[in-house]
């Protein structure tokens, strides 16, 4: 039976007033962006600046080092993304594959891990770090950004493994493909959106981090992009507001574009051209 017409326009409705959600605070940061000062303190604010501006991206830059704490932040997520994957890969794969008691064991760890609270590892990860004497430095966040993301990256990995058929590896095996051979040309491929998929998971929760930076990062010049926009928040508590938004807004500017470039890897079928016809 198909859906009423009402009902459906009911379903476009709840969903344009869900994008309007997700999408107002975004829209206020740009407008709040472009606002001059007088604009700012308005009792009577509007969505589009009267009078835009390019003043406040021009004093976020003079008064903070925001090229070079993105730098950080695009180093720190980078190698976060890259090394979480190339450790989940292999580990999903023989979690899905093989379903062991040590497997299940690993599984539930995963689950568990995602509940552990920031506060409570912080203190173990610095004492190892500390005697690692990474505590600092770029390459001692990349370690904790790959601790924090790899049990969710191997949650979501062991997902795809299992839906690609096994019967794909049990044929090329039969047509005389080796393990590493079957791996390489038949289920990596396949496993290709699955992992931009992971990779785009680390890089943004990377990229936006702040806990871990704030406490690892003592350094003004090893610090990320999201501790440098605490600075603009004054002794009192008064927040500069338009260099804030600005530096906000290019700060968001990175997920979007990553987002953007391989958002059709993730959406397109993952098996897609895997059966003969």
């Amino acid at each position: 039976m198909k859906t009423p017409k009402r009902a459906r326009a009911g379903q476009y409705v709840a969903l344009l007033a869900y994008l309007v959600f997700l999408a107002f605070p975004f829209l206020w940061l740009i407008s709040t962006a472009f606002k001059p000062p007088r604009e700012l303190a308005s009792l009577h604010p509007t969505w589009i600046p009267r009078n835009p501006t390019l003043a406040n991206f021009r004093q976020a830059f003079d008064e903070q080092p925001l090229l070079h704490a993105a730098l950080n932040s695009l180093l720190a997520a980078l190698g976060a993304a890259l090394i979480a994957v190339l450790i989940a890969t292999p580990m999903a794969y023989v979690m899905a594959r093989r379903r062991t008691l040590l497997a299940r064991a690993a599984t539930g760890w995963v689950v568990v891990s995602q509940a552990f609270p920031f506060v409570l590892v912080i203190i173990p990860l610095f004492l190892v770090l500390k005697h690692l004497r990474l505590i600092n430095s770029v390459p001692g966040l990349i370690m904790v950004y790959v601790v924090w993301a790899l049990p969710f990256a191997l949650w979501m990995l062991v997902g795809y493994v299992r839906a690609v058929p096994v019967e794909l590896e049990e044929a090329a095996a039969v047509d005389g493909a080796g393990r590493a051979r079957t791996l390489v040309s038949v289920t990596a491929p396949l496993l290709a959106p699955g992992i931009v998929a992971t990779a785009l998971f680390a890089f943004i929760t990377a990229w936006n981090e702040f806990f871990f930076a704030l406490v690892l990062l003592k350094t003004p010049q090893k610090q990320t992009l999201p501790v440098v926009l605490t600075h603009f928040i004054g002794a009192e508590g008064v927040a500069d507001l338009g260099p804030l938004a600005a530096a906000a807004f290019l700060a968001t500017l990175p997920s979007l574009v990553v987002f953007a470039v391989i958002q059709r890897r993730i959406t397109g079928g993952m098996l897609t051209g895997a059966v003969k016809s």
